[in-house]
């Protein structure tokens, strides 16, 4: 029998070390010199886009309009669907979208303007840092009303300070309880708030049905689009408008900062209606790949620059004042350098505990 011929040792590490060589080589093929673009990741799938309010509202509104026009400016023109997932005032979508929602770009929300504020001023519930999102930007900046329902008994102002009114609310976390709460405490109102409508379409209905008085917390553009009758029929009274400046449509209307009487009232109201620019944000959740957070940004401003988008807006007669996203986030750094002594006393005011530091 001949004798097996075996390779000297080198030569056998040397053709182990060439054959794992060369099967790294082919494994590694498919991938290199490629990366998958924006267009190549987006080609075929769907974004959700989820509202943290019930429909109907003035959020459902400007987020479906956002979604017909959208898609046709993100690379590789995805589908863009609605979803509506109402709670306290939009914190429930927005921990969802931190927390839980796919990373990747397939995912947007349209919170409510004031809950990226909510960690600055103690709410326990948020759990999220409002820095980490990615922020596409907001639709318009924003003007919020009080009203009184025509057979409240409450015409102007000045009565809220001698007759309670109450009035219907959507969570902790939403203008419509927030508002009200800080007013009663820096200019002595006497707003009752009876919490927990799924989003400001039902508190409208609450008001016809005579189970509130009114409304604090209310978006002029959302007046404009869905309730302008009752305004042309006196059916509502405007009592306070609620933001840093006036809005031109409401001259004669007292402005909410006006009203302070001290340098921390002021400083107070300021920090609270700061979020009025925000008007309607849109945010994704953190951590999505930089590339693919860019280009909705882009896509974004440039829907809202769209000559048929902003056709079907005048329409329906929103108000289209874009700010993007380095702006909105500009906004939310600058609050969260508010004087620690003034973010105390709004959480106190807010009846909240503030978390330990």
């Amino acid at each position: 029998m001949s004798a097996i011929s075996l390779p000297a040792p080198a030569t056998a590490v040397r053709s182990f070390a060439g054959a794992l060589a060369v099967t790294a080589l082919t494994l590694s093929l498919p991938t290199v010199g490629h990366t998958e673009s924006v267009a190549e990741f987006y080609k075929g799938k769907t974004i959700e886009l989820s509202v943290g309010f019930s429909a109907g509202g003035a959020y459902d509104i400007y987020a479906r309009l956002l979604a017909r026009h959208m898609s046709e400016r993100i690379p590789g023109n995805p589908n863009i669907v609605v979803r509506n997932m109402p709670g306290a005032g939009s914190l429930l979508q927005s921990n969802w979208l931190y927390n839980v929602a796919p990373k990747d770009g397939t995912a947007i929300g349209a919170i409510g303007r004031g809950t990226p504020f909510d960690p600055m001023i103690g709410i326990e519930a948020a759990k999220f840092d409002p820095m980490k999102f990615g922020w596409l930007g907001s639709m318009n900046n924003e003007v919020s009303v009080c009203v009184s329902w025509h057979n409240s008994g409450i015409t102007n102002f000045e009565q809220l300070k001698q007759k309670e009114l109450v009035v219907g609310g959507t969570g902790p976390s939403a203008d419509t309880d927030q508002f009200p709460r800080i007013i009663n405490q820096v200019l002595g109102t006497r707003f009752r708030i009876v919490s927990g409508y799924p989003g400001g379409n039902e508190v409208g209905l609450a008001m016809e049905r005579g189970e509130v008085g009114g409304r604090c917390g209310w978006s002029w553009s959302s007046v404009v689009s869905t309730r302008m009758e009752w305004v042309k029929q006196n059916r509502i009274n405007i009592l306070l408008q609620l933001a840093l400046e006036k809005h031109e449509d409401l001259p004669k209307v007292p402005l909410v900062v006006d009203l302070a009487k001290t340098d921390e009232q002021r400083a107070i109201l300021r920090l609270i209606f700061a979020r009025q620019a925000l008007g309607r944000p849109f945010v994704l959740p953190p951590g999505v790949p930089q590339e693919r957070m860019e280009a909705l940004q882009k896509a974004f401003m440039e829907t809202l620059k769209d000559k048929e988008f902003l056709a079907e807006a005048e329409k329906g007669q929103l108000e289209i004042t874009p700010l993007s996203g380095a702006d909105v986030k500009k906004i939310i750094e600058e609050s969260v350098r508010t004087n620690p002594d003034i973010l105390r006393r709004t959480a106190q005011m807010l009846q909240v505990e503030r978390k330990s530091k």
